[in-house]
């Protein structure tokens, strides 16, 4: 019983650190990493999309981010309820709940236009965590409000505007892909350059605190997807 109430105990704590997953990160980066090493970013998350269509307008955007080991195996203490060693998705299913709710006050890290004009989604759905690997993986939709057709000019852009989090689109042809009715719509993915992340290491923390959420540094650092159908 005393084993069980410690359990439950330890989960508590870290649902209600997993509603501030940002703020959670900056914990896991000083454990991880001497105070004079510190950096932005302090959570790496590796992206992969896909984009929805139907009847030649995107409806929907599916998310499938991965995050890194040390964030992941931080969020995940105490969360093992049934001490099998393993995560389920039962055991993931509240922190993925809290980690959607979190991430609504940032819009999603998504930003998208269409013709210029700036693209409007729903609340995320179909939320889900899995545990692979090491990794966290949080699987969710948003919905475009109303759907917007791709033309020429469909861009999505994925970032923190505070480069706390970094998003890199994963490696590969599957980083961003068009299901739906479509047709033949091309997909074009840029990733920022190393360039622009030895830039940033010359920052000071102090720089990167002073940063809010309309702020535009984060864009530069942008993992972008250009959709055009003909």
């Amino acid at each position: 019983m005393h084993e069980n109430l410690q359990r439950r105990r330890a989960a508590d704590r870290t649902l209600r650190i997993a509603a501030a997953w940002i703020v959670a990160a900056l914990a896991v980066a000083a454990a991880f990493q001497p105070p004079a090493a510190l950096a932005h970013p302090h959570v790496w998350v590796t992206a992969r999309a896909q984009f929805v269509f139907a009847q030649d307008k995107l409806t929907a955007i599916r998310h499938s981010w991965t995050f890194d080991p040390a964030y992941s195996q931080y969020a995940t203490q105490g969360l093992d309820t049934n001490g099998d060693g393993k995560l389920d998705a039962s055991e993931l299913e509240e922190l993925a709940r809290i980690n959607i709710d979190g991430l609504y006050e940032f819009d999603f890290f998504t930003k998208a236009k269409a013709n210029g004009k700036p693209v409007t989604f729903k609340t995320a759905t179909d939320a889900s965590l899995e545990f692979t690997d090491g990794s966290l993986i949080l699987h969710f939709t948003l919905p475009v409000d109303p759907p917007v057709a791709a033309g020429r000019a469909l861009s999505v852009e994925v970032y923190d505007p505070t480069y706390f989090v970094s998003f890199v689109f994963a490696p590969g042809q599957d980083a961003a892909t068009v299901v739906g009715s479509a047709g033949t719509c091309a997909v074009t993915v840029t990733r920022p350059k190393q360039t622009d992340f030895n830039e940033q290491q010359a920052l000071s923390e102090a720089f990167f605190e002073a940063l809010t959420t309309a702020s535009t540094f984060g864009q530069d650092f942008a993992t972008r997807a250009v959709i055009a159908c003909p």
